[in-house]
């Protein structure tokens, strides 16, 4: 079993949620008022990568770097996305520099994706 393969269920589950997550914070961020450009930021954060990582899963035996860059991009959207929500109902984000730091994760995710192109996957 590839590395890939281990990582392949998780990033099914983590696309699911993600969109489901993203349409749910749409509504609120269009319902909710106060401060709903932290959801709508959210809700776009989610929406993106939910089909990345559904892509990755899909391609997984194609791209060497799709463990590595669904972890990237699924962890780093869980922080940004979990920081700004949090930060618009309980009035605080997750610890300081969660959002950023969720965000570099997310652009190394997306150069991990880059850097399949050139390492190919041995058959």
């Amino acid at each position: 079993m590839h590395l890939n393969d281990r990582f392949v269920p998780l990033f099914y589950l983590l696309s699911g949620l993600f969109g489901f997550a993203g349409v749910a914070l749409a509504a609120a961020a269009a319902h909710g008022g106060g401060d709903a450009h932290l959801l709508a930021s959210a809700s776009t954060m989610c929406l993106a990568h939910a089909p990345a990582l559904l892509a990755l899963a899909l391609a997984a035996d194609r791209i060497k770097t799709a463990w590595l860059a669904g972890l990237l991009i699924g962890i780093g959207t869980l922080l940004f996305s979990g920081d700004l929500v949090s930060l618009r109902f309980a009035g605080s984000g997750l610890f300081p520099m969660a959002a950023p730091t969720g965000g570099f994760a997310m652009m190394f995710g997306w150069l991990a994706v880059a850097a399949g192109a050139v390492l190919r996957v041995r058959a």
